[in-house]
């Protein structure tokens, strides 16, 4: 990471510590689901077996979208201790629960164990994690930005840079289990080694968190006796408008994640040919948003994100059209990848956004609640809405038009911000 010469070397180092503490827990949660999301066939087969084909899926995904009903829950419970307690005392809790989420998942009997009660664990493990993730986005966008004296939106960008790393290690692992294993070895247990590699990762990330410092913004704020009541009552409008604008990244992660389902279940293609776009959309999310987060720095985060809303209305439609018309390994990986760019220019700059829309009292309660509202509303409910319109309208074209719906919401979101200057 490279800064201004204008940070001394103890607010650097201040500066990347937050950073890797903070992006330990952000990548634990979105690998554990983007592995859920991409192994979605064969924990349809292994879970909800009587229900079969896309029923099967529809349930699968329906437990990964009831884990998005919890998420504003935990957005107002972990938020609301994050502004009275202290961020690092929520981002303690967050990772502690998110472990337990990925270990419920790494060691869950199958249905032919345990019968109908498998799916019982399953959705047991998203509604922990679910609510977890609830506080994480908040509490450590917060941490990364109350960290950095200068160049807050590239520090902050880091929260979307660590998610770009987590889909290139889901869709590594996605890869090669696919690859090198036959479909019943893959059933049996491969699907189950990255859920076990991200259950190692919890630990590490526990120990690094409690180990970091309260940021000085927090500890000279003023504290409000019910954060969450002062964000509903005195910022309604910031809230909403901050949800809208979470939409469009929410759904360009959930489309990508969709893909290797799509690419399996719809075109035809091999088990593998979803993770190759996968794996390169991280990379480019990995180095490419820090890029996008200095250049934020410069313009403002506003900017950036109005050019990527338009552009993504734009390609949405041309994207797909041409993927179906000519479905291959080579057409959906390039698909992800323009979709991955997409991404990364509209993803990269929304933390800090969303940070500067809160003052210090109630930021991550802010932050919390607006962007689980955004993923709930836009995102987590993406994979059993795609499934379904495909399966409804016949139309494979559908993902498409839910997307460019999605794009025209974060744009009205963003010219709101924009109109009554919640950002300045």
């Amino acid at each position: 990471m490279s800064t201004s010469a204008t940070l001394s070397d103890a607010e650097r180092v201040t500066a990347r510590r937050a950073v890797i503490a903070s992006s330990v827990g952000n990548a634990l949660e979105w690998f554990d689901i983007i592995v859920y999301a991409s192994f979605a066939v064969v924990i349809s087969k292994l879970f909800f077996p009587e229900a079969g084909g896309v029923t099967g899926l529809l349930f699968t995904f329906g437990a990964f979208a009831t884990s998005y009903l919890i998420r504003p829950l935990g957005a107002l419970v972990l938020g609301s201790y994050a502004d009275r307690s202290g961020r690092k005392a929520a981002l303690t809790l967050t990772i502690g629960l998110m472990t337990l989420g990925t270990g419920l998942m790494a060691v869950a009997p199958p249905a032919s164990m345990i019968g109908p009660a498998a799916g019982l664990v399953i959705l047991a493990s998203r509604l922990v994690q679910g609510f977890s993730a609830g506080g994480e986005f908040g509490t450590s966008t917060t941490y990364l930005v109350e960290s950095a004296p200068q160049h807050k939106a590239y520090y902050a960008s880091w929260q979307v840079a660590t998610q770009g790393a987590a889909l290139f290690l889901a869709s590594a692992f996605g890869f090669g289990l696919n690859v090198g294993l036959s479909p019943a070895q893959l059933s049996s247990w491969g699907w189950r080694v990255p859920f076990f590699f991200g259950l190692l990762v919890g630990p590490v990330g526990l120990y690094i968190r409690l180990r970091m410092s309260e940021t000085a913004e927090f500890a000279t704020a003023e504290r409000v006796k019910s954060p969450v009541l002062q964000t509903l009552r005195g910022h309604p409008g910031r809230v909403l408008s901050a949800a809208a604008a979470v939409g469009l990244a929410s759904i360009s992660v959930y489309l990508i994640l969709y893909l290797p389902t799509f690419a399996v279940t719809n075109l035809g293609l091999p088990r593998y040919a979803g993770f190759l776009g996968g794996i390169i959309s991280g990379l480019v999310s990995l180095f490419g948003v820090p890029q996008i987060g200095h250049l934020a720095d410069r313009v403002g985060p506003l900017r950036i994100m109005l050019v990527a809303a338009v552009v993504s209305l734009v390609l949405s439609l041309p994207l797909f059209a041409i993927l179906v018309a000519h479905p291959s390994v080579l057409v959906l990986t390039l698909v992800q990848v323009v979709l991955g760019i997409q991404m990364a220019t509209y993803f990269g700059p929304l933390p800090a956004l969303l940070s500067f829309m809160f003052p210090t009292a109630i930021r991550t309660t802010g932050l919390s609640i607006s962007y689980n509202l955004g993923v709930t509303l836009f995102g987590g409910f993406a994979p059993i809405l795609l499934t379904a319109l495909i399966s409804t309208s016949g139309s494979l074209l559908s993902p498409s038009w839910y997307f460019m719906a999605v794009a025209v919401v974060s744009l009205l979101g963003l010219l709101v911000i924009r109109a009554r200057r919640y950002a300045d």
